[in-house]
């Protein structure tokens, strides 16, 4: 093993690399665990709290902690990873010294952070609503931007009017955003949509549906985010999530003549909050039906937000069948609300979105998407203060089988 220093940081390498080299690894601050492989192929950066992390290999594998040995490492290695100091960095890509600096988005904020929202339909007014009212802790204000005339405006003027008697600076303030400043922000939140079906669509793959017209909306502020030079998150609320996530990230850097230059966001930038509402349905079945109770104390949701849901009833004792049955009932809840005459979107923007934002934003273990061999995967994960950080249990053969089946088809989507 390998120990350097390079403009203030301590590299580990199995390599040798030309920068300064250490004869021991210090025993404190933050380690960087230098890999290489092509650029998007996964994580570009990633924290590593397992010695079986620090690997290229990159796939749903990432999520289980069976069949996979620890890697022989030196005391003082290993000791580091214990301890959580070690971040992988890859460095074939061509801008992974911009990746040196552990700040926001590669760990949580150090201080409140600023929000601008794009679109106030149903979903995104709902979800600003919950932001006003939870996020004084994280949230230094909430930018709102609808291309519609008047919507921003009235909403700037309704959310501003929400408020405790005496505290009138507990809550975080609003305020009406340009779209030319859109991307002055640390955290972007894109609700916009070409195209929601009405109550009278009771069947199908609704959110799917939506592809083809929302693709390029997505596409269009990837690329408006890699002009803007945007550093912070890009959140993709918009159905359906995951596959619109993967079109902002590879559109983000593709260059005028549509070539791959890796010049726009990083993976770790891009996150899709869709999760969060499909483990908070498969909750409520669970309290519904005693045959799924097993899910509310160690249960897990998978996958995109959509018909490639992977609900597992119980991480501890798996049962393949109740859980696919769980996963029927989750992944298409919204079918029933539909069926009741109603959008199924209160739920979606509150679960999915403000609160696994605000879990995200705080360091805590939320539902979200983020990139993992070339995918975006919803699962259990953190900004862990040394990097993004997933969840990692002893999943059952049955259940990693579905997993990599599920990403087999988000893999599929163009």
């Amino acid at each position: 093993m390998n120990y350097f220093r390079y403009q203030g940081h301590t590299l580990a390498s199995e390599e040798a690399l030309p920068y300064e080299p250490l004869a021991t690894l210090p025993g404190e601050g933050e380690v960087l665990w230098c890999f290489r492989r092509p650029p998007l192929a996964g994580r570009e950066t990633f924290a590593a709290p397992h010695p079986d992390l620090l690997t290229a290999r990159e796939g749903v594998e990432a999520l289980t902690t069976l069949g996979r040995g620890p890697n022989a490492l030196p005391p003082e290695l290993a000791a580091a990873v214990a301890a959580g100091r070690v971040r992988a960095v890859n460095l074939d890509h061509p801008r992974w010294e911009a990746l040196l600096d552990p700040g926001f988005p590669v760990g949580p904020p150090r201080e409140k952070v600023r929000v601008h929202l794009l679109a106030l339909g149903d979903v995104g007014s709902t979800l600003a609503i919950g932001l006003r009212l939870m996020g004084g802790d994280v949230l230094s204000s909430i930018g709102v931007c609808d291309v519609r005339e008047g919507v921003a405006r009235r909403w700037e003027f309704e959310l501003n009017q929400i408020g405790f008697p005496g505290q009138y600076d507990a809550l975080p303030p609003v305020e009406e955003v340009d779209p030319a400043r859109i991307f002055d922000c640390d955290v972007f939140l894109f609700c916009a949509s070409r195209f929601v079906p009405d109550t009278a669509v009771k069947a199908g793959d609704v959110r799917m549906a939506q592809y083809q017209a929302n693709r390029p909306l997505a596409a269009h502020y990837g690329r408006l985010a890699r002009e803007a030079g945007f550093q912070g998150l890009f959140c993709v609320v918009s159905d359906p999530v995951d596959p619109l996530c993967r079109a902002v990230l590879l559109e983000s850097n593709r260059s005028e003549a549509g070539t791959l230059d890796f010049q726009g966001l990083f993976p770790h930038q891009v996150r899709g909050f869709g999760l969060g509402v499909m483990n908070a349905r498969a909750a409520y079945y669970a309290r519904q039906d005693p045959r799924f109770a097993d899910f509310l104390e160690d249960g897990r949701t998978f996958g995109p937000h959509g018909e490639d849901l992977v609900a597992a009833n119980s991480i501890s004792r798996y049962d393949d069948a109740l859980s696919r049955e769980l996963t029927d009932l989750t992944a298409h809840a919204n079918l029933e609300m539909r069926a009741m005459g109603f959008k199924p979107y209160v739920a979606p923007a509150l679960s999915s979105g403000a609160l696994s934002l605000l879990g995200c934003l705080r360091g805590q273990w939320h539902c979200s998407s983020t990139y993992l061999d070339g995918i975006f995967f919803g699962a259990l994960n953190r900004l862990a203060p040394n990097g993004p950080e997933l969840e990692r249990q002893p999943l059952p053969q049955a259940l990693l089988d579905r997993l990599w089946e599920t990403a087999e088809r988000l893999k599929a989507i163009p």
